[in-house]
């Protein structure tokens, strides 16, 4: 059984499907249902595919598949299957030259320039003294398709001058690819003593772990590898002018 919200949702997204062949943004959502936050349609999106109406397609920016309709939209008040549809564009994705990305193979499906994906936007991330790590997960921020790649991404706001060498700047966001290992040298989203969180370049010495910074002024810390817990690495950075 669908509330109201979730059954108008549900239903705007079958009718966008089938008028345009592309599943509608989160903007374009909210407008139609009248809300005033992405959040409140990131949770009717959550709700509709663990009830099995909707299905978020893997790595692809605006990829909402209907599954079925609820019973009340057919006349013999059974669920109606819905057949998939291909979400195919014809222009090449750009994000603004922020991106770097292979070619793409003849016959992929890619992602529009403009499309977007609504990435979780958990809090500040330090990039000079480690901060407490904030997990807002009420808050979203749109992160043009072209930035990510494989697996599990979130974004964090950049906090502090230390990376500024790497071309971080403070306010910058942060698209973090979730994972625990990662290479000599890569930026890291690192957590220090399961409670602070710092984005810094790290690398294994002996039996230490390194976390350095990308600005002269800080010096390089240095921990045993039970202090750190690899969060992710670096993906992608976006900045506002």
């Amino acid at each position: 059984m669908l509330t109201k919200k979730q059954n108008q949702l549900l239903k705007f997204i079958h009718e966008h499907l089938s008028e345009h062949g592309v599943s509608p943004s989160f903007d374009e959502m909210k407008e139609a249902l009248g809300l005033k936050s992405k959040s409140g349609i990131h949770r009717l999106i959550t709700a509709l595919e663990e009830r099995g109406f909707i299905r978020r397609l893997a790595h692809r920016a605006r990829a909402l598949e209907v599954i079925k309709m609820p019973d009340s939209a057919t006349p013999e008040g059974r669920p109606v299957a819905v057949p998939p549809r291909p979400h195919m564009v014809t222009s090449n994705p750009v994000a603004d030259g922020l991106t770097r990305r292979a070619a793409p193979q003849i016959g992929a499906i890619m992602p529009a320039p403009t499309e977007t994906v609504s990435l979780p936007l958990y809090g500040r991330i330090a990039a000079g003294t480690p901060i407490e790590a904030l997990r807002d997960t009420t808050n979203f921020v749109d992160i043009p398709s072209g930035m990510l790649g494989r697996g599990e991404h979130y974004a964090l706001e950049v906090s502090g001058d230390s990376m500024v060498d790497a071309g971080i700047l403070d306010g910058d966001i942060a698209v973090v690819e979730r994972c625990q290992r990662v290479e000599n040298g890569t930026i890291v989203v690192a957590l220090v003593e399961n409670e602070e969180a710092t984005l810094k370049r790290m690398f294994q010495r002996g039996g230490a772990i390194a976390l350095e910074a990308e600005n002269p002024a800080y010096e390089t810390r240095i921990y045993r590898p039970e202090q750190v817990r690899v969060q992710g690495r670096l993906a992608a950075i976006l900045r506002q002018y």
